[in-house]
């Protein structure tokens, strides 16, 4: 019989799980009796399950033996079928697992540029030695705000830079680094401990762009101070910045994760020191993957300036 619905024609029902690895038990071993003991169920449960699954079909599958059971010629053709099923919905589970226990799966990550090396490489790194199951992909932004919002939209699953003030969901701060200036050798300023705002004041600033997150907040720490910069050039990036700077184009002021580990340009500290948060923005909480890669990020910190 067949229940009409909406003119699609459904089955009445169709064999369970339990009744399939009943009958492939009972076919490996050859009797109700020692497939029982195998299952853990009783004998008159799995024979339940077994004439359930004769009745959907419309035929017997097993043949009854003075000792033991053999399958007919239905049962050996519906066996493959049986044994392919149970196998799949035993990958079901086992990548379920997997998934949930973090052992397999793909994490998407978003960070500021900044970030990559020092920071994300060396754990990417040992993840690929430590989980050879789990992909990781990498997004590069320049913006704060523009890693807020793909992990809003969940094209990102965790993201490391700076804080955003259009991210409402979970913050994991990782650390603070510095924001220092990157000088020209031979500007007077070369021999100064430190350099303030003050020193900044007419002098020729290598800017970024607007689409780089740090053209506005430095913009709006010079103001704070009541400084006007005059912006001789911009870059999207801050590593370009620091070797702009090097090359006398005029003073940077770069994070100080942007210098490369043996960089021999003029770097001084702000004066007040000038720094800004790190954190990491998940955008699932409760996935295994991206719990542990907070965890790695928690742990490792940010590296100092004269360690990378």
């Amino acid at each position: 019989m067949r229940t009409e619905f909406t003119g699609i024609a459904y089955p009445r029902s169709v064999p369970t799980l339990r009744a399939l690895e009943c009958f492939v038990a009972v076919v490996e071993c050859g009797s109700v009796t020692a497939a029982s003991v195998r299952l853990h169920l009783s004998q008159p449960a799995l024979s339940h399950q077994l004439a359930a699954l004769e009745t959907e079909i419309g035929t017997p599958l097993l043949e009854r033996l003075p000792r033991g059971v053999r399958a007919t010629p239905t049962g050996l053709a519906v066996l493959a079928d049986a044994e392919a099923t149970l196998a799949s919905a035993d990958r079901v589970v086992r990548t379920g697992k997997a998934m949930a226990d973090g052992s397999r799966g793909r994490l998407r990550l978003s960070c500021v540029e900044t970030m990559t090396v020092p920071v994300i490489a060396p754990i990417v790194r040992t993840w690929a030695r430590r989980y050879s199951d789990v992909g990781v992909e990498l997004t590069e932004h320049s913006s704060a705000d523009a890693m807020a919002d793909a992990v809003q939209r969940g094209a990102s699953d965790l993201a490391v830079g700076p804080a955003s003030d259009r991210f409402t969901g979970q913050i994991a701060e990782i650390g603070t680094e510095d924001v220092v200036a990157v000088i020209p050798e031979g500007l007077d300023l070369t021999d100064e401990p430190s350099i303030s705002w003050k020193d900044l004041f007419g002098r020729p600033v290598v800017h970024y762009h607007s689409s780089n997150g740090l053209a506005a907040w430095i913009d709006s720490e010079a103001a704070a101070h009541e400084t006007i910069l005059t912006v001789s050039t911009r870059t999207r990036s801050a590593t370009t910045a620091a070797q702009l700077a090097r090359a006398g184009l005029g003073i940077a002021l770069v994070p100080a994760s942007a210098l490369p580990t043996r960089f021999d340009g003029v770097v001084k500290p702000m004066r007040p020191l000038l720094r800004r948060t790190v954190v990491a923005m998940v955008g699932s909480p409760s996935d295994a993957l991206v719990q542990r890669f907070v965890a790695d990020l928690l742990r490792r910190g940010l590296p100092a300036v004269g360690a990378r």
